[in-house]
């Protein structure tokens, strides 16, 4: 049987916003886009946040589940969505990997650490699932605590950390038990593109090998490289940091409790629940070192919130909590027609557009061919706003021209990432350059008859200005396009007609248009007739 070709770009960040306050988007030069918006009978806006994605209601979205609920064609409830059940209906402390680690802290060094981002935003962790596990481990008799915390900044206001610190603070105060052992920002700490010494300078600190030297008037000491922060007090190092021109994103790995560090024997525990900023840490720790390093730990067990790789899995290393099956997806029901497929993106997001398009499937399905393009090498894409985008929309061009995969699928970084900057003039440089990219893409398509649809999986540089006019760096909860170049064929839905419109409506459609018909997992709905 013969089926239609399709391509589906996804573009990082590229929200749908109609007001221009703040809007990246809207003030760079965008034909492409704005074209297809005025193609009413194959342009919509869909949901990418809250319940579209399966996230609490009024969450912005974010690149893992975005792609996770685009690739199944079905929405289903977030790790985020599981965990606050679980300490909602008061659950948590009896989940079996956490009795466990427990009571492996009990019967060892009776010394347990947790490692996370200390934040709200719900899209890597959330500061009540830390309270939570501070209680129930608690609860457990776990003789000593410490905190390992990364700032935010990025999917919060960048110096706000000084709050979220005051509050954990008060809780443990409020509890009298644990301590913050070190502080850190995520630039090091959760780095995802194998910037070893980034990660090297977090592990260090949290290991106590060495430390970083913030001005501050806390007393210093040189032998183990830790500032002795008197409790309650963490949140005024953070702050001072702040004066210091560092935001919480970038603050330098520092100890702030003598004796904090992560000891042979001691039991680890990661509380963030996504995993592409967390596993490179975690691997250091659960399994060895990456790089060159003064010390290196034996903990004496190590957990996860949740899974955060195939191969921590196959080393028996347990989770909280574990994920359930996803079958039938996109490019799983492409593969098992023998149909080949192709999977692009530069290093920011190509677990994206693979391990979480595929339902978190880390192999290729069969016929699945996957290109990666690196990222520059550069501190902040500010510096580097156009980022790689070209090259992996001229791969696209020349597979859409080789006319060997029936189904072709990108991501372009660039909103995104230039947008968690914050810098605005050089957003709108990543906007209209993706615009351009698009154009090259949508030509290629036309010519050789392929079907062309485009979407994005949240919302970012189109609202990076807060109504004080200072910069937002963080996603949105702005809904964002979704275009169907398709020929003959019109779309026969809207946003306006189905409020529960959203990116699970995009695999439905794709394979309706293709010819294939659409698995009974798919709970998203097709636009096509």
């Amino acid at each position: 049987m013969t089926y239609k070709r399709a391509c589906l770009i996804v573009i990082d960040g590229w929200g749908s916003r109609d007001e221009s306050y703040g809007n990246a988007i809207m003030e760079a030069e965008t034909p492409v886009m704005d074209a297809f918006k005025e193609d009413s009978d194959h342009y919509g806006i869909i949901g990418a946040a809250g319940l579209y994605v399966g996230l609490p209601d009024g969450t912005m979205g974010n690149s893992e589940v975005g792609h996770l609920t685009i690739g199944a064609g079905a929405v289903d409830y977030q790790d985020l969505v599981k965990i606050n059940k679980s300490i909602s209906e008061k659950t948590l402390s009896t989940r079996p990997a956490l009795v466990d680690a427990c009571k492996a802290a009990n019967a060892g060094t009776g010394r347990l650490h947790l490692w996370g981002l200390l934040s709200d935003g719900g899209v890597h962790s959330h500061n009540q699932h830390i309270y939570a596990l501070i209680e129930a481990i608690k609860g457990e008799g776990v003789k000593e605590l410490f905190l390992h915390c990364c700032m935010d900044g990025r999917d919060t206001a960048p110096t706000s950390g000084g709050g979220y610190m005051k509050e954990l603070e008060d809780k443990l105060a409020e509890l009298n038990y644990g301590k913050v052992a070190s502080v850190m920002g995520r630039y090091y700490a959760m780095d995802r593109d194998k910037r070893w010494e980034r990660v090297q300078k977090a592990y260090d600190v949290m290991c106590r090998a060495s430390g970083g030297e913030a001005k501050w008037a806390g007393e210093y000491d040189k032998e183990v490289k830790a500032y002795d922060v008197e409790a309650g007090k963490v949140k005024d190092l953070i702050e001072a940091m702040h004066g210091q021109k560092m935001t919480d994103e970038f603050i330098e790995p520092t100890g702030v409790c003598p004796g904090g560090g992560i000891a042979d024997g001691d039991v680890f525990v990661c509380f963030n629940f996504r995993a592409d900023r967390a596993k490179e840490m975690f691997e250091c720790i659960a399994v060895k070192p990456l790089f060159d390093s003064a010390v290196e730990r034996k903990p004496g067990m190590t957990i996860s919130m949740t899974k955060l790789s195939a191969q921590f899995a196959d080393l028996g290393i347990p989770t909280i909590f574990p994920p359930g099956s996803s079958s039938n997806g996109l490019s799983e029901t492409v593969s098992k027609l023998g149909l080949t497929q192709y999977h692009s993106a530069e290093t920011e997001k190509f677990a994206h557009v693979t391990f979480f398009f595929n339902g978190g499937r880390e192999a290729p399905f069969e016929g699945e061919v996957r290109q990666l393009e690196d990222s520059p090498k550069v501190a902040t894409y500010d510096l580097a706003p156009k980022m790689t985008v070209e090259k992996v929309a001229n791969n696209m061009v020349a597979e859409i021209e080789a006319g060997k995969h029936t189904f072709l699928v990108c991501n372009l970084a660039a909103p995104d990432m230039v947008g968690h900057t914050g810098i605005y003039e050089k957003a709108m440089i990543a906007a209209a350059h993706t615009d351009e990219c698009i154009g090259k893409i949508a030509a290629a398509c036309k010519e050789k008859g392929v079907g062309l649809f485009i979407t994005a999986d949240h919302g970012n540089c189109e609202t990076m200005l807060t109504e004080e006019g200072k910069p937002m760096t963080s996603h949105s909860c702005t809904p964002v396009p979704f275009v169907c170049q398709t020929g003959e064929k019109k779309v026969k839905r809207s946003v306006a007609d189905r409020k529960d419109a959203g990116v699970a409506d995009i695999a439905p459609t794709m394979l309706t248009y293709m010819g294939i018909p659409v698995p009974k997992e798919m709970t998203g709905e097709s636009w096509i007739d």
